[in-house]
């Protein structure tokens, strides 16, 4: 039996709202943590550092999630969270005037 063509679309639709979703959950995850980096000595630190530690969460649950999806999608989700945890830990050091 062949899907109908609604049930095509339902699966598109569906599919793609997927990858819209993880997208965007890895872009804010990723701003969240250049904000808590950037953020550092001001009066916002408080604030992006939480931002970045919901952000650490979500990105994290979503990584576990997606383990059930496939490898490729669960692999972006764990570079997503690496590169966060990177920016939030790394210091560089600022050049001297």
């Amino acid at each position: 039996m062949t899907p109908t063509l609604p049930t095509v679309a339902l699966i598109a639709f569906v599919g793609g709202s997927f990858v819209c979703g993880l997208t965007t959950v890895h872009v804010v995850g990723l701003v969240a943590a250049a904000m808590a980096r950037l953020a550092e000595g001001t009066r916002y630190e408080r604030w992006c550092q939480a931002a970045c530690l919901v952000a650490l969460g979500a990105v994290g649950a979503v990584c576990g999630l997606t383990l059930e999806v496939g490898p490729g999608v669960a692999a972006a989700s764990a570079v997503t969270l690496m590169v966060m945890t990177m920016i939030a830990i790394i210091d560089v050091p600022r050049p001297e005037r």
